[in-house]
């Protein structure tokens, strides 16, 4: 099992959940951030850093989030390491309440 960031993170983009994270396994792209699988040691610790709840274990995804297994898997094999949270865009607060958004995902 694995922790993984779901569509709520889609253009928002928060950071929280970085500075937590004992193992340094999320990885950040365009618009999103993913977590490693092969880093995740399943510690849980970025969970409640989360502002939007986008970070679920895999045992515990929502049935129209398991898409995000693979979308965590194959993006981070592409996107850098991010170790520090970095400041989120500003039109954030106005994504975080936006549905159905996995569209809006830049890869």
């Amino acid at each position: 099992m694995t922790y993984v960031v779901t569509e709520a993170c889609v253009k928002c983009k928060y950071t929280d959940c970085v500075n937590v994270c004992p193992v340094d396994c999320f990885k950040m792209g365009p618009n999103f951030l993913v977590i490693d699988p092969d880093e995740c040691i399943d510690c849980a610790v970025c969970v409640p850093e989360c502002p939007v709840d986008a970070i679920y274990a895999e045992e515990d995804l929502p049935p129209d989030q398991l898409e995000f297994v693979q979308i965590n898997r194959e993006l981070a094999l592409l996107w850098p390491t991010i170790t520090k949270s970095v400041a989120p865009p500003e039109d954030a607060e106005h994504w975080a309440t936006v549905k159905d958004k996995r569209h809006l995902l830049d890869k």
